[in-house]
């Protein structure tokens, strides 16, 4: 099998998105190393109070951050996978008609791990650069002795070379999952799919029946959607909190990092949707559909996920920001208490409701873009 440029291209999501956890866990993880080597040198309750905080929240962040990020990359890593033996079906099958087994072809996916270590290499590098300037904020109040950026090559091995080889790994044994099926099912273009059947007599309208079927047939696009919504809500209220909490460069990195993911997977999901049901949007306006009918059925369906992400990444940053607050510096003097930010809650979600609905509106308009011709030869 060979995966041609273009389909790497569509592989850039993953690097994206294991470039900003490799660089938030290498800054705290390295941190953490370097603060650990001068422990001998703290002197004084309240800087043993500082130095155990500073340790809980590296650990904290890398585990929260790194973990969710890492299994949303598992997440996508399926989706590419996925979308990937869908559309080069038949090639697969002239592959398997031939006489390659479903381990020989599901070998070449281990390239898909390429798109994790450009991901990691970059979030490596970049985190080399933030972390002068990182070090010196975490330190600002003086607590600490002042320490040396070191190189831990054991981070370089755990968090890029690593996380590389165990999702080509991944990408092998789900592509021999996705693979075990008939060859004339391949050749034929047909995808194995679980779902109840539906009653003929079912009184929804056509526009209605067409949404429930798009989201029940791509069930990973909705986790996409709602993480999206997660990651702009929790990381935008969390950077505007960041003034207060911890430090500027701090509130713009987890600013940065929000928005970066949630365009990401937005993008990822929304523009999978329209591709996947191009012939049946050019099937709609053949028949006097507008615009607006074909956006109802394909893209409205996703609103309520979009904004139960919301709620949920309020909840999440809540919740994250008063652990850390009441409990990880509980000790430390002039500490200020954290309550929930309405004003900023309404703001975010007011910017919310005009990007979401605004990048839905821009992408209903495309779908006037797709060439029936091109289609309807297909």
């Amino acid at each position: 099998m060979i995966v041609s440029l273009k389909d790497s291209v569509k592989l850039f999501g993953i690097s994206i998105m294991t470039c900003c956890a490799v660089t938030v866990c290498n800054l705290f993880l390295n941190y953490y190393l370097d603060l650990a080597a001068v422990a001998h040198l703290i002197d004084n309750p309240a800087a043993q109070k500082f130095y155990d905080a500073q340790l809980m929240t590296a650990k904290v962040v890398c585990a929260v951050s790194g973990g969710c990020l890492a299994a949303t990359t598992v997440v996508m890593l399926f989706f590419y996978i996925k979308h990937y033996i869908d559309s080069h079906s038949r090639e697969i099958g002239v592959l398997k008609a031939l006489g390659y087994s479903d381990l020989k072809i599901a070998k070449g996916f281990f390239v898909f791990g390429a798109s994790v270590l450009v991901g990691c290499l970059a979030g490596c590098l970049l985190s080399f650069i933030l972390m002068p300037r990182f070090y010196e904020l975490q330190n600002a109040d003086g607590y600490l002795p002042d320490m040396a950026i070191r190189v831990h090559w054991t981070l370089l091995v755990f968090l890029v070379l690593l996380p590389a080889s165990v999702f080509g790994l991944i990408a092998v044994g789900y592509s021999v999952l996705k693979l075990n099926q008939p060859c004339v099912n391949l050749l034929k273009g047909i995808v194995k799919t679980k779902g109840k059947s539906r009653d003929s007599k079912d009184k929804k309208s056509f526009l209605e029946d067409m949404r429930s079927s798009t989201l029940r047939s791509r069930k990973t696009l909705v986790f996409f959607i709602v993480f999206s919504s997660f990651c702009f809500s929790s990381m935008i209220q969390m950077s505007a909190s960041m003034k207060d909490l911890a430090s500027n460069m701090m509130g713009l990195m987890i600013f940065i990092i929000g928005v970066v993911l949630a365009f990401t997977t937005l993008y990822i999901a929304v523009s999978s949707v329209i591709r996947s049901n191009q012939k049946n949007i050019t099937m709609m306006r053949v028949f006097g559909y507008d615009s607006a009918d074909c956006k109802r059925s394909v893209l409205d369906g996703y609103r309520p996920a979009a904004y139960i992400g919301f709620v949920l990444g309020s909840v999440y940053q809540y919740a994250l920001l008063k652990v850390m607050v009441s409990i990880v510096f509980a000790d430390i003097e002039g500490m200020p208490d954290y309550k929930f930010d309405f004003p900023i809650c309404f703001i975010t979600l007011g910017v919310f409701i005009v990007v979401y609905e605004g990048i839905m509106f821009a992408y209903g308009q495309s779908m006037k873009k797709i060439p029936l011709k091109q289609i309807m030869s297909e």
